[in-house]
């Protein structure tokens, strides 16, 4: 089992700075996608390029407003 925590922690260790993940992302990603989610489980190996697509289709402004909670 791989928890959110450690799911940000190896996605961030893998990815170049412009890639880089917050827990605000996650949290927004998993509500946007729960089907992807059968528990609170994060295994990278399902998850990590669902999340990479996600996270490329948002915009700058995007991005500032999960890290700021503005949503």
């Amino acid at each position: 089992m791989t928890t959110k925590e450690q799911f940000l922690t190896e996605h961030n260790k893998l990815s170049p700075i412009n890639f880089k993940a917050t827990m605000e992302m996650l949290t927004t990603f998993k509500a946007e996608k729960p089907s992807l989610f059968k528990s609170n489980d994060w295994p990278i190996n399902r998850i990590r390029r669902p999340f990479i697509f996600w996270l490329t289709s948002l915009t700058r402004e995007e991005k500032l407003k999960i890290s700021n909670n503005i949503i």
